[in-house]
């Protein structure tokens, strides 16, 4: 029975990394090696073993293993943006799930955070199926990109300060190339939309202060000197929002549609 972490470039589906991929190991590390290109750039996160705490705790899971999951390799490393190369939609969400992501090699695919959140993709026309199972799985994204604001699962959910920081270079660049084409940001949750303001911000956007607070459908417009953005919040599709009714579909969507508006408009 195979194991995780998987070698980069070992045949894993949508694996963006080769063995020749530069690995960071440093906070420095990071902020150097985020300054390429996008396709690159993915590699270069698929690799990154930065954060001690975080690099131990993927690569625990993905030997330990869920039960349910036990028969199935797990991918156990962190996990790259993944969607559109020009979006005009961005997706940000706080971190991969240590049995859906870190087992997937897909953001947001493998848990039932994926299960609501590709469902009203597929409603709203940004997905084309409205599952999404594992990497490799047909699964595409249309007009739109996803990306975490920390790239390895975190213990209970809950990256440290430093975590965060050592790992935003990577959302930080990811944004800053994509930011021509990009016209709406949904941000999930207050962890998202917090990390989606200081990755615009260091693109250039104005970000007003005191900073923008995070509430459900509310919406701020950034502008850069070339165009504007629109920054939408959403509850995260967590169990906990999703089991108690604080988010449902009808919410979700409506958001998704919105940003879909936004973009289309623009």
């Amino acid at each position: 029975m195979s194991v995780g972490p998987v070698p980069p470039g070992t045949g894993w589906p949508e694996d963006p990394a080769s063995p020749q991929t530069p690995v960071a190991h440093t906070p420095a590390e990071v902020a150097s090696l985020a300054q390429v290109g996008l396709s690159e750039l993915e590699a270069r996160v698929s690799v990154c073993a930065a954060c001690p705490r975080l690099v131990s705790w993927r690569e625990e899971v993905a030997v330990t293993k869920r039960a349910a999951y036990a028969d199935q390799p797990y991918w156990g490393r962190p996990i790259p943006g993944w969607g559109e190369a020009e979006p005009r939609i961005l997706i940000v969400g706080l971190a991969p799930a240590a049995h859906g992501g870190n087992r997937t090699g897909r953001v947001f695919t493998g848990d039932s955070s994926g299960d609501w959140l590709f469902a009203a993709l597929h409603r709203v026309g940004l997905a084309a199926q409205p599952t999404s199972t594992h990497a490799g799985d047909g699964q595409r994204l249309l007009g739109a990109r996803m990306v975490a604001a920390v790239r390895c699962a975190p213990p209970q959910n809950k990256p440290t300060p430093a975590e965060r920081d050592t790992c935003a270079p990577w959302i930080a660049r990811e944004v800053a190339l994509c930011a021509p084409s990009v016209r709406a940001v949904v941000a999930l949750g207050a962890y998202g939309w917090g990390a989606s303001l200081r990755a615009l911000r260091a693109a250039g956007y104005a970000v007003p202060t005191p900073q923008p607070r995070f509430a459900h459908a509310h919406e701020v417009t950034l502008s850069a000197p070339d165009h504007a953005v629109t920054l939408l919040g959403c509850y995260h599709p967590s169990q906990h929002n999703t089991f108690t009714g604080r988010l449902t579909p009808a919410m979700l969507d409506e958001v998704f549609a919105r940003a879909r508006v936004l973009a289309t408009d623009a």
